[in-house]
């Protein structure tokens, strides 16, 4: 076995998951040597926070073993399926302190099959101030074998306490070079790719699900024709709404049939071990988060389009008043989406207030 922590027996980096994070990647190898107590990953969604806390678990999982059970560890994290890997996700919008406490236990139990066990807190960012407050002192005073992996977004001022405790692993947006260079890798011709990284936006997660989406030409076609056959009427607008909103309901398609997987596999779990810890409901409420952002996702793709297409006219002086104001109201449209408006009502009115292009 190699003396480098992410490398296995037969060569295969256990990081090879997260991609456009060198500094990342380089800083966990390092601690997976010399472990300390708590780490707060900090970055963007679809930055590989979560795929380098399960590559980072299965390396402190697999410290003490060598050879296939070392390998077992490490694939076992990699699914999120080993019985000293707890992940803990808010059920909802927030964390609250009713999953705060669930921390606090699994942090309180000895692991079940060896030294260590990692407890990993997703979206830490969305925790509300009670939640996080209750943590502080198993964070400052951890039991002996827990080790704390925190993924948040962002950091909140009333997090910072809890911050500080915290050895924090920095990610950054992915660069769409590093996302179309692994497409490419993938497969992914190179005029697609490069053009998924760009709609990606620094998600790596995102460009996944784009490259196996046939459909995704075809929606960034009809989101750059839409000023094309606006004509200031409500029935162009509504129109353009019911065929927009089917196509982000068609692009669900590849995260859906994700999902269908992994329940499947949830099952075949369940039918080996029982449904006791099997993780059930967390994956339910998973993947109605994915859902979700995924269609959140698609609307500021989409928004972007718009706002490149009208950007492209600001060159001709009669329309440069209406596109500057065109791109303003695709800013605050794209703005209204963190507060999860209604998605039909979003688009009708900013389709009224859009002027047509020839």
């Amino acid at each position: 076995m190699s003396d480098d922590p992410g490398a296995t027996a037969s060569g295969h980096d256990v990081f090879a998951a997260v991609i456009g994070q060198p500094d990342a990647v380089a800083l966990l190898r390092s601690a997976a040597r010399a472990p300390v107590h708590a780490y707060l990953f900090l970055g963007p969604r679809g930055s590989g926070k979560r795929a380098a806390a399960r590559a980072f678990a299965g390396e402190l999982l697999a410290a003490r073993s060598t050879g296939d059970d070392a390998a077992r560890h490490r694939r076992l994290a990699r699914a999120e399926q080993h019985a000293d890997l707890v992940i803990v996700a808010p059920e909802g919008r927030t964390l609250r302190r009713v999953e705060a406490d669930v921390i606090i236990l699994e942090g309180s139990r000895s692991p079940i099959e060896g030294a260590r066990k990692v407890i990993v807190v997703d979206r830490f960012h969305t925790a509300e101030p009670e939640a996080a407050a209750s943590l502080l002192k198993t964070i400052e005073e951890p039991p002996p074998t827990a080790v704390f992996v925190l993924l948040a977004e962002e950091l909140p001022p009333e997090h910072i306490t809890i911050a500080s405790r915290c050895v924090r692993v920095e990610f950054v947006a992915v660069s769409a070079a590093a996302i179309a260079e692994q497409l490419i890798a993938a497969g992914v011709a190179p005029d697609l790719a490069a053009e998924i990284a760009i709609a990606a936006n620094g998600n790596a997660d995102r460009a996944g699900l784009l490259a196996v989406d046939e459909r995704f030409a075809a929606r960034r076609r009809a989101w750059h024709d839409v000023p094309s056959e606006l004509d200031g009427s409500g029935g162009a607008a509504g129109r353009l709404v019911d065929g927009l909103r089917a196509l982000i309901d068609d692009a669900q398609v590849p995260l859906l049939e994700r999902h269908t997987r992994e329940a499947a596999e949830l099952a075949e779990w369940e039918a080996q071990f029982g449904t006791r810890g099997s993780g059930r409901k967390q994956l339910e409420e998973k993947h109605k988060r994915e859902v979700r952002l995924l269609r959140e996702d698609e609307l500021r793709m989409g928004l972007a389009t718009l706002a490149g297409r009208y950007r492209a006219v600001l060159v001709d002086d009669v329309h440069t008043a209406l596109a500057i104001s065109a791109v303003d109201r695709l800013t605050k449209a794209n703005e209204a989406l963190g507060r999860n408006p209604n998605e039909a009502l979003l688009l009708e009115a900013l389709l009224l207030d859009l002027p047509p292009l020839q």
